[in-house]
């Protein structure tokens, strides 16, 4: 993830709530923050949420991360009201909602052989993950989600550090390459196909280079399709985040696919974090991409 923008420091506590599905990551995330001196506490019951972060930040904690899953049942669908109550009491709450891929999730729990924390005997893992999948679907709409389906833990702990250094008064625009042969992400927004563009993979000089390198972005914008595609989808962008700034919506992923997710998106979305950086908060992810 490129950091492009500078946010403020706050001066009021920071908490940072960690949801998702089991296996998707959440123990990593909580490491990261940890290991940055965050007060962390692991698979909190909702109905104790509010107390207990009131009761650490009158003892002087002024940041604390949680992770809560759907273990609580029913509870965790009121995530949301919990969120607004303490949002009204002046915190500066985030809420880190991580996911994967159904597919990506049952391998990860057959190669560890965890069982997985709804299980009761009758249900698959699958079938335990479309459970855990929609007893959480409230908090996976409110939240800013990741999704860890073809991401390195090493990646990870870094957009766990990133999301924290944002500052959630503005709107930040997430703009995340991704080839459309690993899939498309599941925490984007907005998904843009920028296949039709000329492939520089087909000039052998090329093929081994990113969309970050003077020779690709050469070629590409040496392409009048580029700059009609760039600017589409920068009118686009520009055009609707005040409608979702009014929805108090505090991030908005929006992913540019190509084939391999190497060279045409991942130019675009250098370029339109470029562009938008001036009137937003922004962020670039390369999903495909080993940085």
């Amino acid at each position: 993830m490129t950091d492009t923008a500078t946010s403020p420091v706050t001066t009021a506590p920071q908490i940072v709530l960690i949801s998702g599905l089991s296996g998707s990551g959440k123990s990593v995330a909580l490491r990261v923050l940890e290991d940055a001196g965050y007060f962390a506490m692991d698979n909190l019951p909702l109905a104790f949420v509010t107390v207990v972060i009131e009761g650490l930040v009158e003892r002087g904690e002024h940041r604390i991360a949680l992770t809560l899953d759907a273990r609580g049942g029913e509870a965790v669908k009121r995530l949301p009201d919990t969120l607004a109550s303490l949002r009204e009491e002046g915190l500066d709450v985030r809420l880190l909602f991580l996911d994967a891929s159904e597919q990506e999730l049952v391998r990860r729990f057959s190669e560890t052989r965890r069982p997985h924390p709804l299980a009761n005997g009758q249900l698959s893992i699958a079938e335990c993950i479309r459970a855990e999948r929609t007893l959480l679907e409230a908090a996976a709409g409110i939240a800013r989600r990741i999704d860890t389906t073809n991401v390195s833990p090493n990646t990870l702990r870094a957009w766990v550090r990133d999301f924290v250094q944002l500052d959630p008064s503005r709107l930040t625009l997430f703009f995340e390459s991704f080839g459309f042969k690993h899939g498309i992400p599941l925490d984007a927004d907005f998904v843009f196909d920028v296949r039709c563009i000329p492939n520089p993979f087909y000039d052998p000089r090329l093929r081994p280079l990113s969309g970050k390198d003077p020779e690709i972005i050469r070629f590409l914008e040496s392409i009048p399709m580029t700059q009609r595609m760039f600017e589409d989808i920068y009118q686009f962008v520009s055009r609707w985040a005040p409608d979702f700034i009014r929805d108090n919506r505090t991030a908005l992923t929006v992913a540019i696919g190509c084939t391999g997710g190497q060279h045409r998106s991942v130019y675009l979305a250098e370029s339109l974090a470029h562009a938008l950086q001036a009137k937003h908060a922004v962020r670039v992810i390369h999903r495909e991409l080993v940085e």
